[in-house]
């Protein structure tokens, strides 16, 4: 009678056990899509300022049609995007386009002064911080997910109920070439 306990005791803390395993999984998980969908908002807010300052640059610079062009090619490309792979290319072209837009402007001194722009060119840095903290809290998400999924026990369970790894957010190549600085 007492082995029989024992043996009813260990297979109730087995499955409190596993069902733990399991929770924590399914937690984890759910935080990387919450983090995922911070940078996704953070993104849109983004796409959604962009035509606002191309329309405010393009009153200034018509003649540069191919900078406007590849703005709204790049926007297009991250709202169509789906997984955090395209996401991410898209971003990091989007990103590139911008650059070329904000290097646009500094040939309009009246560009710069417009108050428009800066409020937009203000809106867009703030975003951009929001989205640089939003990658970083969705990697370390991602991190501890991917650590559950791939450390003994938790793998276990992770393989049986076929949790799957999530990718990390990571920036271009170009994107980590030290800028050069001249005075």
């Amino acid at each position: 009678m007492l082995i029989e306990i024992i043996i009813v005791i260990v297979l109730i803390l087995i499955i409190v056990y596993v069902a733990y395993l399991y929770n924590s999984l399914v937690k984890l998980r759910n935080r990387v899509k919450n983090a995922w969908s911070q940078i996704d908002v953070q993104l849109k807010r983004r796409t959604d300022l962009i035509p606002n300052l191309v329309e405010t640059v393009k009153g200034y610079a018509k003649h540069e049609k191919s900078v406007f062009e590849n703005v709204t090619k790049a926007r297009s490309s991250l709202m169509s995007a789906k997984t955090v792979e395209e996401n991410a290319k898209a971003n990091n072209q989007l990103t590139d386009a911008l650059k070329t837009l904000f290097a646009v402007a500094e040939n309009y001194p009246d560009l710069k002064a417009n108050e428009n722009f800066k409020d937009l060119q203000r809106q867009l840095s703030e975003t951009e911080d929001k989205i640089a903290y939003s990658r970083q809290f969705y990697n370390d998400t991602v991190l501890m997910y991917n650590n559950k999924c791939q450390m003994v026990p938790s793998n276990i369970i992770a393989s049986l109920f076929h949790f799957k790894e999530s990718e990390f957010f990571e920036i271009a190549e170009t994107e980590r070439e030290v800028p050069e600085v001249k005075f």
